[in-house]
Order: C-alpha cells, then sequence, then structure tokens
C-alpha cells in the first residue's frame, strides 16, 4: 500500500511545484499601440543605431531602441523581478544596458536579455514596423 501512496504523492507534489511555476507573476498587460516620425526633433536621438528614448506607455514606459538602420527594438521598462514592486529600469551611462535600481538587475538593449540577476526574466518586448519613415510600435 505504501509504493502506492509514495508514487502518487510524488506526482502531486510534482504537479504541485510545476503549477507554482506557471503561477509566477508577470509584467501587467497594458495594450500598446502608437506611431512614432523619429525624424521629428523630439525623437533625434533614434536617427543613428544604437540610440535609444524613453517614452510614455506600456506597465512602466517604453525605451525605443534603434538596433540598426533598418531595426527598432521597444522594451517595457517595467523590471522582470519583483514585479508587484513596480521597480522601472533606466539606460545606465554604458548606453547599451538597462538596470534597475531595486534590485540591480541588467538587461541588454540590444535583445532585451538579461546581462545581471537576480531577475531571470528578459523585459517585456513590444514589436515594431519600420517603414522607412515612421515606426510603428504595439502589442
Amino acid at each position: 500500500m505504501r509504493t502506492l501512496i509514495f508514487p502518487i504523492s510524488l506526482g502531486l507534489a510534482l504537479c504541485l511545484s510545476a503549477c507554482k511555476k506557471s503561477n509566477e507573476p508577470y509584467v501587467p498587460y497594458v495594450r500598446v499601440n502608437f506611431t512614432i516620425r523619429p525624424s521629428d526633433p523630439q525623437f533625434n536621438k533614434l536617427n543613428v543605431p544604437g540610440g535609444w528614448i524613453n517614452v510614455t506607455g506600456g506597465s512602466r514606459g517604453i525605451i525605443l531602441y534603434r538596433k540598426s538602420n533598418d531595426e527598432f527594438l521597444a522594451f517595457d521598462r517595467h523590471c522582470t523581478f519583483r514585479v508587484a514592486d513596480f521597480c522601472r529600469v533606466s539606460v545606465n551611462n554604458t548606453q547599451i544596458m538597462a538596470q534597475d535600481t531595486c534590485c540591480g538587475s541588467e538587461f541588454v538593449l540590444t535583445d532585451g536579455s538579461v546581462a545581471k540577476g537576480p531577475a531571470s526574466q528578459p523585459l517585456l518586448q513590444y514589436q515594431t514596423v519600420w517603414d522607412g519613415f515612421t515606426l510603428q510600435v504595439f502589442n
């Protein structure tokens, strides 16, 4: 009888463990859909690869980053570690990393990946479409 209880208990423990992981908090969903013209003076930092700006939107603001002449990236500034703390990342003096001053996590602007923990999830990324004149950001 014990041999039957052990596998059931083990199976239940594994299920609860797996379920717990799927219930980790995520950056809140906020509808994003806007278009800008990088040639406008307020967005002039986006005119060269490696340029970035902060704009309003998303959960805690959005970082727009120009990766190349033809590619832009958009990341929510909401840190993915302890999401309930509502901490915000900011581009640091390297100009290619975003850092959360609450926990010290760092993220790479070229892809949003974690460069330094304790965060383990990348920044939330929004979709972008560049037609050569306007940049659309949306989810």
